[in-house]
């Protein structure tokens, strides 16, 4: 292919990959019975921008791209930018969340995966949309 074909081929890849869809989070086999098993009878709502801190308390790391909140009988789902899950790891990792202006958690929010008894830093994410998951 010569040198002008190839450059003018540069903006068609270029527009391919802006409209490409975002991919999937790649779970491990645990991760994906786990999250099937919150789900089990449930169906996504509309997403939700923020979540206020009484439906935080009960939190659960599935895999490296996903965290659910459960509230009641609502399971509010995030599937992170980046990795908040320090995986192949053993307990003894906590998530510090940076929140701007407001006490919720809320659609890019960063946070940080931290050991907790040396400080050290393990990796970080931000966050998307939260969606709800409720029984019909």
């Amino acid at each position: 292919m010569s040198a002008n074909r190839l450059l003018a081929a540069v903006p068609i890849l270029f527009l391919a990959a802006c409209n490409a869809q975002p991919m999937a989070p790649d779970r491990d086999p645990r991760g994906e019975a786990r999250l099937a098993q919150l789900l089990a009878g449930k169906v996504a709502g509309a997403p939700v921008d923020c979540l206020e801190p009484s439906r935080m308390n009960d939190m659960e790391v599935i895999d490296r791209d996903t965290i659910a909140y459960r509230n009641g009988r609502t399971v509010y789902i995030q599937n992170t930018d980046g990795y908040c899950y320090p995986g192949g790891r053993s307990g003894g990792y906590t998530l510090v969340t940076t929140r701007v202006g407001t006490n919720r958690a809320c659609r890019g929010d960063i946070s940080k995966v931290v050991d907790s008894s040396s400080g050290t830093f393990a990796g970080s994410c931000s966050f998307n949309d939260f969606i709800p998951y409720r029984a019909p």
